[in-house]
């Protein structure tokens, strides 16, 4: 038995077992129609909506930027991304065919990433790896406690800013994917950032298991190549740059076949009974 080997594994035609050829198409389709384009300025948040069956796309228009990524379900807001169990299900870092996982009792994949420009970073000589799921999004509360200022474009604060406009607010704002950045554990366990990899021109796609709401926030810390806290903390703001963001209607003859995923199907009732209150 390897002890070390992954706690969650993948059955064959299981949920975790995507059907890779389908979503390769998706990703290579050409005659996939643009259906919305945004660009997002630095240290800012914007929320838009993914259509059931449409891909979204990221892309690093002037070069590196980490950002943080927030998803919900348009139609059911309690439905949000789950960014622990996608780690668990998957990796601490994602790439292509791992999927998006939300939250209890809803407990389905929100959405696939089709496309991943950097999926051959691999693991650098320090152990660090992209597209982030060990860490969280910065918050002006912690900069508060580090610095004793305040700050008000953290990425917490950018994506309160982007849903208020669809009925949210600050409590909504979840555990993110930091897209384009690149973490790890030191020696010590402890959580560390590098310099984001990459280029301009990288791009992270992901397809629309349902309709989504997304909410993306460009880091305050741009590439992160500027230290943020600690005694030779500086401002990062000329490593900031803004993002491109794209969402797509792919051919209609790819989705033949395809349907929404369904909601858990653990029908009980974590063992309560109805007359155990009379």
């Amino acid at each position: 038995m390897d002890l070390t080997a992954a706690a969650y594994q993948a059955t064959e035609g299981g949920p975790l077992d995507v059907d890779r050829d389908f979503y390769r198409a998706i990703a290579n389709d050409k005659g996939r129609e643009l259906v919305e384009s945004l660009v997002l300025p630095i240290r800012s948040g914007v929320g838009w909506k993914i259509p059931a069956g449409h891909v979204c796309r990221i892309t690093t228009i002037e070069g590196p930027q980490v950002a943080d990524l927030n998803l919900w379900n348009v139609n059911d807001p309690r439905e949000r991304f789950w960014a622990s169990r996608t780690k668990q299900l998957h990796a601490a870092h994602l790439t292509t065919f791992n999927r998006l996982w939300s939250t209890l009792p809803f407990l389905r994949p929100m959405a696939t990433i089709t496309a991943d420009s950097l999926e051959d970073y691999g693991v650098d000589a320090e152990g660090g790896r992209v597209h982030d799921l060990l860490g969280t999004r910065c918050d002006p509360y912690v900069n508060r406690m580090l610095t004793g200022e305040d700050f008000d474009y953290h990425c917490h604060s950018n994506l309160v800013r982007a849903v208020l406009p669809y009925g949210l607010t600050e409590f909504d704002v979840h555990d993110v994917l930091n897209v384009f950045q690149c973490t790890g554990l030191n020696d010590k366990d402890q959580y560390f950032m590098k310099t984001c990899p990459a280029k301009k021109g990288d791009y992270f796609e992901f397809f629309a298991e349902f309709d989504l709401l997304a909410a993306l926030s460009t880091c305050p810390g741009g590439d992160l190549s500027v230290p943020l806290w600690g005694p030779d903390a500086q401002d990062p703001v000329d490593v900031c740059r803004p993002l491109g963001i794209e969402v797509f209607k792919p051919s209609a003859e790819l989705l033949k076949g395809w349907s929404e995923p369904i909601r858990a199907e653990y029908a009980g009732q974590h063992g309560l009974k109805a007359d155990q209150w009379s």
